[in-house]
């Protein structure tokens, strides 16, 4: 295996969350940083990156959830990355995966895979726990407070309307595109 680049992919959920503590220590040649639910794999800098990816390359994740929230997407990405050499490490569970692993290192990813993924669904759980809890109570569940208020909706709505670049958009008004299709799709 040729010596490649060393890679780091950082995730976090939402636009107002930093991914300054993950991988901050590595030097690394490459960084993908991404603002965006983990929930599956449709992840445009996850993507990017998967395709950027070669025989070789080292790519460094801070943790598991990081790289998916649910055991079949990561054993999915991690198995399509190493069955085309490239090494994968997880730094906060101190394991590396080159696709030659031995069956205790198999079971360990699955493992830790299926307790992200039990911590995921435990949240939900608890969510729509407090939802029905509020709702029972005479409160009128609202979801959480939209991120921009009337004005600056309908702003948005004109210039993506106008052909401005969305990503650009989503930038400048401090929200994830996933905001801000929602938001287009309000108006439609």
């Amino acid at each position: 295996m040729s010596a490649g680049q060393k890679v780091g992919y950082l995730r976090v959920s939402s636009i107002t969350q930093s991914t300054e503590r993950q991988l901050d220590s590595l030097p690394l040649d490459r960084v993908f940083e991404e603002k965006a639910s983990g929930k599956d794999q449709l992840r445009p800098v996850l993507q990017e990156m998967l395709r950027f990816l070669r025989e070789g390359d080292q790519l460094f994740v801070h943790s598991m959830d990081r790289l998916a929230r649910n055991l079949s997407d990561l054993l999915k990405i991690v198995t399509d990355l190493t069955s085309k050499g490239v090494r994968v490490t997880f730094v906060k569970e101190s394991l590396t995966f080159t696709g030659d692993d031995d069956p205790m290192a198999r079971l360990m990813l699955s493992i830790m895979g299926g307790v992200a993924e039990f911590e995921r669904s435990i949240i939900r759980s608890r969510q729509a726990e407090g939802i029905a809890l509020a709702k029972a109570k005479g409160n009128v569940y609202k979801g959480r407070k939209p991120s921009l208020n009337p004005a600056k909706a309908e702003e948005l709505r004109s210039r993506a309307l106008a052909g401005e670049k969305k990503s650009a958009l989503a930038r400048e008004f401090k929200i994830s595109r996933e905001t801000l299709y929602s938001y287009l799709r309000d108006a439609g």
